[in-house]
């Protein structure tokens, strides 16, 4: 029984001792392969897949940025545009209220020209009076005269002798002082009528060049509203684009920021699932030496218990 005992444990230490040895040469293989993986083509392909997509990345990251400078520069241009349409719009503002102010002075100096216009015609008309009142006083006048001639006339009739004769003279002497005086009278309203007719003819040419400088005023302040509006379009249509750009570029750096931390998450889980397997075959391939070990142990402390007790003698 004895013999039997130690021949089937010495089949179970050689099963033993060649499971360790296969174990210990998978274990090499394992390391082999390991340090093969570490230092082969494939690790170098998977590390140079990954510093590729690192690089691609950075690559989207940088154009992000790259556009975001694009954009921010674009920003910064469409600010100054802007500033350059409110200054223009502000100039703009200025010369309508300096065309306002002009077209305030025109129809100021138009109600004064209507104001002039009418005084020269009450003046026109108060002249106009005056000569018929002097025209009538000329009338009585010379009829009074011709009445004195026609007296004077039947009077030199009835005298022949030539003092009297003397008398017509004198008429005709005050007839034509009468005739000069009212020859310089209507000389003197006719340069009153003239000039009141060149100041007239002055105030319509100043009315027509207010009325035209307010129709050009109008025009203007026609051209200036719509130039304003069409600005202040402009304006509302650059600010609506450049935030509708900031909005494109804020949302395109989002998601390439997120995709890239998306990519080096998985990438990281990815590296700790295989750290995890790589332990846990450590782990394992430790506590199968570790129990072939004692198991060695057992047998060779029984080996050698068995051969101390042949070794002893018989008594």
């Amino acid at each position: 029984e004895e013999s039997l005992q130690m021949w089937d444990l010495n089949k179970r230490l050689e099963a033993y001792l060649a499971r360790v040895k296969f174990l210990e040469e998978e274990n090499e293989v394992l390391r082999a392969e390991i340090q093969s993986t570490k230092s082969s083509p494939a690790g170098d392909s998977w590390r140079v897949k990954y510093e590729e997509e690192l690089r691609a990345l950075r690559d989207a990251l940088d154009h992000a940025f790259r556009e975001k400078c694009t954009a921010e520069l674009a920003r910064d241009n469409l600010y100054e545009e802007v500033q350059q349409v409110k200054s223009r719009c502000q100039k703009e503002q200025a010369a309508r209220e300096e065309a306002k102010k002009q077209l305030s002075l025109s129809k100021k100096e138009l109600e004064e020209e209507r104001r002039a216009q009418i005084w020269l015609k009450e003046r026109a008309v108060q002249l106009e009076k005056e000569l018929e009142a002097l025209l009538e006083v000329h009338e009585e006048e010379k009829a009074g005269l011709d009445q004195e001639i026609a007296s004077f006339s039947h009077s030199l009739e009835s005298f022949r002798c030539a003092p009297v004769a003397f008398q017509p003279v004198e008429v005709e002497d005050y007839s034509r002082r009468l005739s000069e005086i009212w020859k310089g009278a209507v000389e003197t309203y006719k340069a009153e009528v003239s000039q009141l007719e060149g100041s007239l003819c002055q105030a319509k040419e100043n009315l027509w060049k207010a009325v035209e400088d307010n129709q050009q005023s109008q025009l203007q302040l026609q051209h200036l509203e719509k130039d304003l509006a069409g600005l202040k379009a402009r304006k509302e249509m650059l600010e609506e684009s450049l935030a509708q750009q900031w909005q494109e570029q804020r949302g395109e750096a989002e998601k390439f920021q997120a995709l890239a931390m998306e990519a080096l998450e998985q990438e990281q889980q990815s590296l700790r699932v295989q750290i995890a397997r790589v332990l846990e075959d450590r782990q394992q391939l430790m506590h199968l030496k570790m129990s072939l070990s004692l198991e060695v142990a057992t047998y060779r402390t029984l080996l050698e218990a068995e051969s101390t007790r042949l070794q002893t003698p018989a008594g």
